[in-house]
């Protein structure tokens, strides 16, 4: 089963999406409310994917992206957002974001992306 944590400043967004995606069979294994309290989560659980939001009071979903990819460089995050500006626009694409998915998204998009990160090549064996 696939594992996430939820990032979110606003706690309804968390409470619903979370309940999305455990509806879906994935394991929420946690929730957090800004980027500093995410990155602790990950490092306590280890999930396979992380959901952040990027406009968070304090430590930003930036933040977390930052020293989550700078400390475990294999580790997979997907961005939420409904910031469409140009200045979010050039961080998203100099960061090392897996996906950004933008609000309000479809619940497509959302399962498409973690079926993406979790997808395993297999590589045949050439002996």
């Amino acid at each position: 089963m696939t594992s996430v944590i939820v990032v979110d400043d606003d706690f309804d967004t968390v409470e619903v999406f979370s309940e999305f995606l455990s509806l879906r069979n994935i394991e929420v294994l946690g929730k957090a409310y800004d980027g500093f309290e995410g990155l602790k989560l990950f490092e306590e659980k280890r999930p396979d994917i992380v959901f952040s939001d990027i406009w968070m009071p304090e430590y930003d979903g930036f933040y977390l992206l930052t020293n989550l990819k700078e400390k475990y460089p294999n580790s997979k995050i997907i961005m939420v957002t409904a910031d469409l500006t140009s200045e979010t626009d050039a961080k998203l694409k100099s960061s090392k974001a897996d996906f950004v998915i933008f609000k309000p998204f479809k619940i497509v998009d959302v399962m498409a992306a973690i079926d993406k990160l979790m997808k395993v090549e297999i590589i045949p064996n050439r002996l």
